[in-house]
């Protein structure tokens, strides 16, 4: 895919309208900041380009992502501003992911620690192996972040006990606990990924965008405006010629053939 040839830090395929990013970054896909100019990257072509209608995130290796590459921070700390520079790339690279307009499956095995946690919680889907596991482990290392990202997907208590013992919550809790969807042996995650991901891909693609962008937007408003927004959503829709042909495909009883638009 144009603008995607030269990545040291994943790889990515694109079949049947779902892309495949797979975090390649050995030994334990650690971010640094190529890793997270990389990500950004990706998922801005991703959602420019309209063959794509859905995301699955993968990885190589044991690990998802063993968080951050804290090998860096002390000359991030000696640069004037450098702190300012690097979190506003972190929050970038973070943001490019829940803001992409496709839906974005994670698929996570071993460790997703730290940095690594919250970009899986930064997908709209989780799939977890069982052998799987979530911390955010800054407390061991006199850092601090992530705890609005766990809010999100946690319970309030759930989340203090993550953030202030740095605990280890397996994908068999995750499971149990609603952060993740699915919970299969480690070989199953990237089929179950795709699984789901072509089931989105099937749908009305503009559909699919506008119901995202309510899950971004209506996230923290009252139900009555978030639905009032959603409302407006459905009414553009009607205008699409995507939406036409759902309709006019399910009257002939056939299969819809989409064009995002």
């Amino acid at each position: 895919m144009d603008g995607l040839d030269t990545l040291t830090r994943f790889r990515v395929d694109l079949a049947d309208h779902v892309a495949t990013v797979t975090i390649a970054a050995p030994p334990v896909n650690s971010q640094d900041a190529a890793f997270r100019e990389e990500i950004i990257r990706i998922f801005d072509i991703l959602d420019a380009e309209v063959e794509v209608r859905a995301i699955v995130l993968a990885a190589d290796g044991k690990h998802f992502s063993a968080g951050a590459d804290l090998a860096g921070r002390a000359a991030i700390a000696s640069q004037p501003g450098g702190f300012a520079a690097h979190n506003r790339l972190v929050r970038a690279a973070f943001d490019v992911v829940m803001e992409c307009s496709k839906p974005v499956i994670a698929a996570v095995q071993g460790g997703a620690i730290g940095a690594g946690a919250v970009l899986a919680l930064c997908c709209d889907i989780l799939v977890v192996a069982e052998d799987a596991f979530l911390a955010m482990t800054e407390v061991d290392y006199g850092l601090a972040g992530g705890v609005r990202h766990v809010l999100r997907s946690f319970s309030p208590s759930d989340a203090r006990l993550l953030i202030y013992t740095a605990r280890r919550v397996s994908g068999t809790e995750l499971y149990r606990m609603n952060v993740a969807s699915v919970c299969v042996p480690r070989q199953e995650i990237v089929a179950e990924a795709h699984k789901i991901a072509g089931e989105i891909a099937g749908k009305v693609p503009l559909a699919v965008v506008a119901a995202k962008r309510s899950f971004g937007l209506t996230e923290e408003m009252p139900l009555r405006d978030g639905y009032r927004y959603e409302q407006t959503q459905t009414a553009a829709l009607a205008a699409t010629e995507d939406t036409n042909e759902a309709l006019l495909a399910f009257r002939e009883k056939r299969k819809p053939v989409f064009r995002g638009r």
